[in-house]
């Protein structure tokens, strides 16, 4: 609406001067020498403005002439950008979908027409990478490493493929610069703080962490974590080396991550050296109650040093009783009562608190179990039923991280390389499935836990052993007649019921108890008893079988006539087909 106003205002000024040079009279002279015009004055203004447009149509004219090139140029170049800028797109999106050849088309397309646009380097490496051509990748990466606005980026992928070629150092290298050019690069300062960790390097991933700090990549809460973790695993390398260093270590470690179990049972080892009993309790317990675990119940029994088993068992007694029995943990509680018990030789206690997991024991619950028969009772048949039992059972609770089972705490995982990676948990490999148990229990294991645990009888020195009554030998076992001895006469069968045998007389001195047997029978397995074997098997002959001399006396005669070659068996009739 303004602009309409604007635009009537300047018509009727227009208009209005229009009028008003109509309306003066007289003439206008110009004389230049001898050169003498006389014109109106409208007539004057009209053709002084049909000159001004004249001469602004003839700068117009020659300014677009002088411009063209340079348009015609700029123009090409659009084109060229625009080709580059959709060859990249669609390049890596080609990328995205995994086409080889189209995202090689559409990389020689983005290099011809854009070559120094960053996505044309980069797609351009990407589908090097993506055809497994690791050089031009990687001289693809160093060029861009070269350039100021793509060198992170191309520090990056020379990491990549420095780490693709396991090549540690050279990406450690390559990572270390880069935290160089930007602190706060989260893939650099991981690597660094993982190579430095599995170096050993506390010192250096401690600063590491401090500067994660300060550059916003983590938070307070777990930079407390993680750096009691690094001072952790300080304190564990330096417990026999430097006691001093390990000491202050894991205090302050045990301040920031309380519940850190490697931390909480070394500081409540310092503490128990030091004689502050109720201090190192406490900070087993503050773990405890967040993860129960069998290192604390250990260091928690051996809190006061010189104690009896007894005093262990009820110390630990007291622990496990802090873990509700609805609580996951509560089952670490139970075996720790039961390894206790077994030191202080309770076993009654041992088999009462394992008693509601014998049905579907664990590794650890199996091997308790036979530990349990081999020291109460000494007997090493169940003993060795429970341990095949163990190989079958379920796994126990580890220390796991990114499915790499650990048999000891560590402060990062050496899969990836995350710092306080490990859990205690059960690894997922053993976790039950829907699709049942591929081992079945053997009938030896079944055999052997469920036959009642035998008694052991002493023997007093005045008693004496009677020995088992001699039955008839079985007919099998009845030593074969001579060759040459005259038919036997047919005799009834004895009957061993018919006449009770005679005891033997009894020794002089007692014989020492018999051993357990290893392996027993049992009655309700329905298999009838196995018959002895003697350790001599004769050979049975008819009794009107004479017999045959296989070593008789030479006969000239026979060995002159013999059997002819030709028939005869065994190597000499071999031979003599042979022409020998």
């Amino acid at each position: 609406m303004l602009r309409i106003v604007l635009f009537l205002v300047l018509i009727a000024l227009a208009a209005a001067g229009a009028a008003w040079v109509a309306d003066q009279p007289g003439d206008l002279v110009l004389t230049a020498g001898g050169f003498r015009v006389s014109t109106t004055l409208p007539r004057f203004v009209f053709l002084l403005g049909l000159f001004a447009a004249a001469v602004v149509l003839v700068w117009s004219i020659l300014t677009t002439i002088w411009r063209t090139p340079g348009r015609l140029r700029r123009r090409r170049h659009d084109k060229r950008h625009a080709r580059g800028r959709h060859a990249i797109t669609h390049g890596l999106l080609a990328i995205g979908h995994g086409d080889t050849a189209l995202a090689r088309r559409h990389a020689e397309a983005a290099r011809r027409h854009a070559p120094n646009d960053p996505l044309a380097l980069l797609l351009h490496a990407q589908s090097a990478q993506l055809e497994g051509n690791r050089d031009e990748a990687q001289r693809v990466f160093r060029a861009m490493a070269e350039r100021e606005d793509t060198r992170l980026l191309g520090l990056r992928g020379l990491f990549i493929e420095a780490q693709r070629a396991d090549d540690a150092v050279g990406a450690v290298m390559i990572a270390e610069e880069a935290i160089k050019l930007s602190p706060s690069s989260t893939w650099a300062s991981h690597a660094v703080l993982g190579f430095r960790c599995a170096r050993g390097d506390w010192s250096g991933a401690l600063a590491i962490l401090d500067s994660n700090l300060s550059a916003g990549l983590i938070d307070k809460q777990a930079y407390r974590r993680q750096r009691g973790v690094l001072l952790t695993a300080r304190a564990l390398e330096l417990a026999t080396m430097d006691r001093d260093v390990a000491r202050e270590s894991v205090m302050e470690a045990i301040k920031l991550a309380p519940t850190l179990v490697p931390a909480a049972v070394l500081a409540a080892k310092f503490e128990s050296e030091a004689h502050q009993v109720r201090r190192a309790m406490k900070l087993v317990e503050a773990a405890w109650l967040t993860n129960p675990h069998p290192d604390l119940a250990e260091a928690y029994a051996h809190v006061k040093l010189g104690d009896s088993a007894r005093q262990r068992l009820q110390r630990v007694e007291t622990l496990a009783a802090k873990t509700p029995a609805d609580k996951t943990g509560h089952v670490e509680g139970q075996l720790a009562i039961a390894r206790a018990a077994i030191d202080a030789s309770e076993f009654a206690r041992a088999r009462e608190v394992l008693a509601p997991y014998v049905n579907d024991p664990t590794q650890r619950v199996a091997l308790l179990m036979a530990e349990i028969e081999r020291t109460e009772h000494g007997d090493g048949g169940r003993a060795r039923a429970w341990t095949l039992r163990a190989v079958r059972a379920r796994h126990d609770p580890a220390w796991t991280a990114d499915g790499y089972v650990s048999d000891r705490w560590r402060p990062v995982s050496p899969v990836t390389g995350r710092l306080d990676a490990f859990q205690w948990q059960t690894p997922v490999a053993s976790l039950p499935s829907d699709k049942g148990t591929t081992i079945e229990s053997s009938a030896f294991e079944e055999a052997m836990l469920a036959a009642p645990p035998p008694k052991r009888v002493t023997v007093a020195a005045s008693e004496s052993q009677a020995e088992p009554p001699v039955t008839a030998p079985a007919p099998a076992t009845v030593p074969a007649a001579q060759d040459n001895a005259p038919p036997m006469a047919k005799e009834e069968p004895a009957v061993a019921t018919a006449e009770p045998a005679q005891p033997a007389p009894e020794p002089a001195e007692s014989s020492p108890p018999a051993a357990t047997p290893v392996f027993r029978s049992r009655a309700d397995l329905g298999k009838p008893a196995a018959a002895p074997i003697p350790a001599v098997i004769p050979i049975v002959r008819a009794p009107d079988d004479p017999g045959i001399d296989d070593e008789g006396p030479s006969d000239e005669f026979t060995e002159q006539i013999g059997t002819p070659k030709a028939q005869a068996g065994g190597w000499r009739g071999f031979w003599s087909r042979w022409g020998a």
